[in-house]
């Protein structure tokens, strides 16, 4: 037997942490770790890769993210790099000019921090786009800014009802404002034109490449279904998957239709079998829970606080019946399902972990791996639960940090006990959860390093304080860790997410050793190299 790849001369992430040794790949699969085992390997036909002192880890996965419309979205009117409201109308107008012969102006990402209270109007989109309808959903895409066209088109006037899973924002007069939020969204989304499967595609092998340049060999799809009028990316994935260029292992999260309940159940059973192909899985569900905090959508178990800290009436939205979801997860479990909950308020973080312990006691233990992504706000007498019912905290560490959308639009309207629960990875851990981590791409960066950068600092990327609840910080192995073998975890891709014998060959060379340089340094690391099944997909122009 003689090695196709020998990697040398750095520190690689073992399950021990790192260390300075060898690693021979076999076909797809790490055949040794160690120097003289590794170098018995070696023979005239072998791949010698110099680390040169860079470190060798693990394909990262992500799990949790939106890869086929977040490459849509860069062929958009990509507002994400926008950081005013002056930038993001010049791009919108920029975008429109350029784009004479669109129907509809789509794209989306804007920063809410950007706009008064979050909030932009019609009319500004009217100023700059006033012949076509616009609809841009913003950075977390759970609202959507339309202009006065797009309205009409809708019929969306003062009479028109709210949404009982979302509302139309409205003047003191109660004229629509132009900010659609949530359930609102599909009122105009479900009009726009509809990608193509050849744009669906064309935007997931984009994404897929964007990824593995990030070091990214696996992912769980968050979101294969329809939702507010977006695009189902199951035809895109199935293709790939057939023709052979899907290179990246993927699990889909099947979307489950909060306008229904268990009756759903087999048809999600045969969606399971029926997009099931190659290197794509469907074996998840999504269930979400409630919204977001910054529209006072997440649901929370007190009320949100107004602009002077006294208590309204709102508590948020549950989007599931909670009282029906223990029955809904229970019988999801019994088939073998595993469910991905978005649960971003600590009302919602409960109710999923209530739901996962009525399907402990009616099925007894399973390996489904239930996991709840994004936990901005977690009550401490429901941190333990996530250990004691095998639940993985699913986190999206960018989050994390000092910014204007955390500090102007979260912590005023939460208060500063509720403020010091969001995003507690110490915690967590301490109190021996499993993490997983990902990026919600297209809500934020899918760069890992970034993520991991937050994840040990508590501070962005590139900035210096203050530091965002410092006792939640978790170390550099750790955030690695949740980025390989917590997502691989979840992913129930056994054979991955661990450098070791017999394990399947994806792994990465960074362009530096992040344990060498300073914390603060851990967002400028980048990738070299990334293999899947010990196949190269990724070089970087200087490696």
């Amino acid at each position: 037997m003689q090695a196709d790849l020998l990697f040398t001369g750095g520190p690689v992430l073992t399950p021990d942490g790192p260390t300075t040794t060898s690693v021979a790949v076999v076909d797809d699969r790490i055949a040794a770790v160690g120097d003289a085992e590794a170098q018995e390997l070696t023979g005239p036909k072998t791949e010698v890769v110099d680390l040169a002192g860079r470190l060798l880890l693990p394909g990262f996965q992500d799990a949790h993210i939106h890869p086929v419309p977040a490459g849509l979205e860069l062929t958009q009117c990509d507002l994400t790099t926008a950081k005013t409201a002056r930038e993001t109308l010049a791009a919108v107008r920029a975008y429109a000019d350029a784009h004479p012969d669109r129907e509809w102006i789509t794209g989306g990402g804007w920063s809410m921090e950007a706009f008064e209270g979050g909030m932009p109007t019609k009319e500004l989109l009217d100023a700059v786009v006033p012949d076509r309808p616009v609809y841009l959903p913003n950075r977390d895409h759970h609202g959507a800014w339309v202009n006065s066209r797009a309205l009409r088109l809708a019929g969306i006037t003062r009479d028109t009802p709210d949404p009982v899973d979302g509302r139309f924002e409205r003047d003191a007069s109660g004229e629509p404002t132009g900010m659609l939020q949530e359930g609102a969204m599909q009122y105009v989304g479900r009009l726009t034109p509809a990608a193509t499967p050849a744009d669906r595609l064309a935007a997931l092998l984009h994404a897929q490449r964007h990824l593995h340049a990030l070091g990214i060999t696996a992912w769980q799809d968050a979101l294969v279904g329809d939702f507010l009028g977006m695009d189902d990316p199951y035809e895109a994935y199935l293709a790939a998957a057939r023709d052979g260029s899907l290179t990246a292992r993927v699990v889909g999260a099947l979307w489950w239709d909060r306008e229904r309940g268990a009756e759903q159940i087999p048809e999600l059973v045969e969606r399971r079998a029926a997009f099931s192909q190659g290197l794509f899985r469907a074996s998840s569900v999504k269930l979400m829970l409630d919204g977001v905090a910054e529209t006072g959508t997440a649901a929370l178990l007190d009320p949100y606080l107004d602009g002077c800290g006294c208590a309204t009436a709102n508590h948020g939205t549950s989007f599931l019946d909670p009282t029906q979801l223990p029955s809904y997860v229970s019988e999801l479990d019994a088939m073998g399902f595993q469910c991905h909950f978005h649960a971003l308020g600590d009302r919602a973080v409960r109710d999923a972990l209530d739901a996962i312990e009525a399907a402990r006691r009616a099925n007894g233990p399973s390996d489904t791996r239930p996991h709840l992504a994004h936990l901005q706000i977690v009550h401490p007498d429901d941190v333990p639960r996530f250990a004691r019912l095998g639940a993985t905290a699913n986190i999206q560490p960018l989050w994390a940090a000092h910014e204007p959308q955390m500090d102007k639009l979260t912590i005023p309207f939460l208060g500063p006990e509720r403020a010091a629960w969001q995003y507690p990875f110490g915690a967590l851990l301490r109190s021996g959860a499993t993490l997983a981590a990902g990026s919600d791409w297209p809500v934020s960066s899918p760069d890992p390093m970034r993520g991991i950068h937050v994840a040990v600092n508590r501070v962005s990327p590139g900035e210096s304080g203050p530091v965002f609840l410092p006792a939640e910080r978790i170390g550099l192995t750790t955030a690695l860790t949740a980025y390989t073998a917590g997502s691989a975890y979840v992913n129930h891709l056994d054979e991955t997410g661990t450098i070791r014998p017999g394990a399947l060959a994806d792994l990465v060379v960074l362009d530096r050793d992040p344990y060498a340089g300073p914390p603060e340094a851990i967002g400028e690391t980048g990738v070299a190299l990334t293999y899947v099944g010990g196949e190269r997909v990724y070089t970087a122009p200087d490696a």
